[in-house]
């Protein structure tokens, strides 16, 4: 399936849109480059539950963020992790396998964790504020 987003409300809509389908327990793996809208996305999902979008951001230096609203969002950002055990440490299986929705920004880092049937999306950059959604 693919979603085309021409601004970053496009974004923050498709987001909101695509969380009605998500239930506790399921894990969202999002890949794009720095500055692809993986954020706003999250913004997206976290209003659908009824979450201030406003308090989301990026969890780049805290590496996860929780957001509580009628499901809990569980915002990760693998971006600086060095290794799996990392993730550990931090108790990341403990929001993978949580009663939450998680979603990750730069999986890859993390992949031996995520279970296979995790849903992955993936964005792609088309010009400025162009973005391509892919899953």
């Amino acid at each position: 399936m693919v979603f085309e987003s021409n601004s970053v409300s496009d974004t923050i809509a498709f987001g909101k849109q695509f969380a009605e389908k998500l239930n506790s327990g399921d894990i969202v793996c999002l890949e794009g480059d720095l500055g692809a809208g993986k954020t706003h996305f999250v913004k997206g999902v976290a209003s659908y539950f009824g979450i201030d979008k406003s308090t989301v951001n990026s969890p780049t230096f805290t590496l996860i963020n929780e957001y509580h609203g009628k499901i809990s969002v569980y915002h990760f950002d693998c971006y600086r992790l060095k290794s799996e055990q990392e993730a550990l440490e931090i108790g990341a299986e403990e929001y993978l396998f949580g009663d939450g929705v998680s979603i990750i920004e730069w999986p890859s880092k993390i992949k031996n964790l995520i279970p296979e049937d995790s849903i992955k999306i993936k964005i792609k950059h088309k010009g400025d504020s162009k973005r391509i959604f892919l899953f």
